[in-house]
């Protein structure tokens, strides 16, 4: 999840042991700029800004979903184009996967030591030349090398996004920013193919990759003209390596932070598992058309949307965050469980409906799963944001991409991998939770460790 900003930069801010009865706290001025403006004007500013900051951060949170569906249907094509195996041409999107997870690693702490503003241009202008040359690619393994740099680079909108987030928000607002941010994150997913299918109407695969190249220049000439640096320079760290894998180390001997960023990935397992899994599941086992498939996994991912505005909207500020989050995930544990038992076919026989169903709510429930925990987890942290955010998003990519792998361990003519993948992984991310986070019990995520 990406974040937001003006030129609006750091400050404390206490967290209750309730970050429900919290305010909306937002972060005060950059130092340059709080003498020319008072707290009504620099409120006002803070106000209109706001949707910018939404909607930029969440160009920066789409910007990989598109580069990775946007190129699925295209991949048939590439395959004839560059007279290479379908196998081979999968890795160019496993080498995408992996180079956002590498790349956050990379990035967060740059962000720490130099800034938002610096990392995050560099790394869109490396997207651009790299998103530029694999429309040029003259082999599958030049395109698997660049799609891997496309990755590496691409990860800076997703990990510098969500730290600056941190940097202006916290406790309620921080909460309600991110469930924000899950209307933009469901939505790309959905849109990306259909856009995708359109541009091969009119050009072929290499016109995809011009059509990104096109919307990675957009969004870094907004970026340079209207996202201002949010981390003071009285923040940042000066170290180098040594002070990055520190921040890191720091933050993992947090109990709490480890448990929220071990919940959240085992979470995302569970929606990768889905993702992999469902286009076999739901069109080889249940006999759907391509079309009822997209259907569904728009509904899914609109079920999902939905739930994050309601947790935004309704939920945060009302309710414990960590007590929305534990009901997520009993509801995520309580779906998968009910796919398991119908894919052993304890019901007897059952059709497509009762298993799109089960799918709908689990995936509905990672509306509200999802943001919360990325909220609390960053809710420990006030001074290594940027590392915070690399740990948290090369997490969930790395489990998530353990998990994928094992739902096919069956083949494609049983759903039980992917629902004991599902189960297991949402069982562990409960666990995680009970015992590592301690909800409800003395400082648990509320609190900041400080780091």
């Amino acid at each position: 999840m990406p974040e937001g900003g003006a030129s609006i930069a750091n400050s404390t801010a206490n967290s209750t042991a309730d970050p429900a009865a919290q305010p909306a706290v937002r972060r005060t001025a950059h130092p340059a700029a709080e003498p020319a403006a008072g707290p009504a004007a620099l409120r006002a500013t803070a106000g209109r800004t706001s949707l910018l900051v939404t909607l930029l951060l969440g160009g920066l949170t789409a910007t990989p979903p598109l580069a990775m569906d946007m190129y699925l249907p295209s991949l048939p094509e590439v395959t004839r184009s560059l007279h290479a195996p379908a196998a081979t041409v999968q890795l160019t999107l496993t080498a995408c996967l992996a180079g956002m997870a590498v790349g956050q690693l990379v990035v967060g702490p740059m962000s720490d030591r130099w800034g938002r503003r610096r990392p995050l241009l560099a790394g869109l202008a490396v997207y651009i030349v790299a998103t530029a040359l694999c429309a040029l690619a003259p082999t599958v393994e030049l395109l698997v090398a660049l799609r891997l740099l496309q990755g590496l680079a691409g990860a800076a909108g997703i990990v510098i996004a969500r730290a600056v987030v941190r940097d202006l928000y916290d406790g309620v607002a921080m909460a309600r920013f991110f469930s924000t941010l899950m209307l933009i994150s469901g939505v790309a997913p959905i849109v990306a193919p259909l856009i995708g299918g359109q541009v091969l109407r009119v050009t072929d695969w290499r016109g995809v990759f011009v059509v990104l190249t096109g919307v990675g220049i957009l969004l870094a000439a907004v970026v340079w003209a209207k996202l201002p640096e949010t981390l003071a320079p009285a923040d940042r760290h000066g170290g180098g390596v040594g002070e990055a894998l520190g921040s890191m180390r720091r933050l993992l001997t947090d109990r709490a932070f480890t448990g929220y960023m071990l919940t959240g990935s085992f979470v995302f397992a569970s929606l990768f598992a889905y993702v992999a899994a469902s286009p076999f599941v739901v069109q080889e086992i249940y006999g759907a058309s391509p079309q009822t498939f997209s259907l569904l996994f728009g509904l899914n991912s609109i079920g999902l949307v939905i739930m994050g505005q309601i947790n935004g909207k309704a939920l945060v500020g009302r309710v414990r965050l960590d007590r929305v989050l534990g009901v997520g995930l009993a509801v995520v544990v309580a779906a998968a469980v009910v796919l398991l038992l119908m894919s052993l076919g304890v019901f007897g026989e059952v059709g497509l409906a009762p298993v799109a169903a089960a799918l709908f709510v689990l995936m509905s429930a990672m509306g509200i799963t999802l943001p919360n925990t990325q909220t609390l987890a960053l809710m420990r942290t006030r001074q290594a944001a940027g590392s915070a955010s690399a740990l948290l998003g090369t997490s969930s990519f790395l489990v998530g991409a353990v998990a994928s792998p094992l739902v096919g361990v069956a083949g494609e003519d049983t759903a039980v991998p992917m629902a004991v993948v599902q189960l297991v992984s949402a069982l562990l991310g409960l666990a995680c939770f009970l015992a590592m986070c301690r909800p409800g019990r003395g400082r648990t995520s509320a609190e900041g460790a400080g780091f």
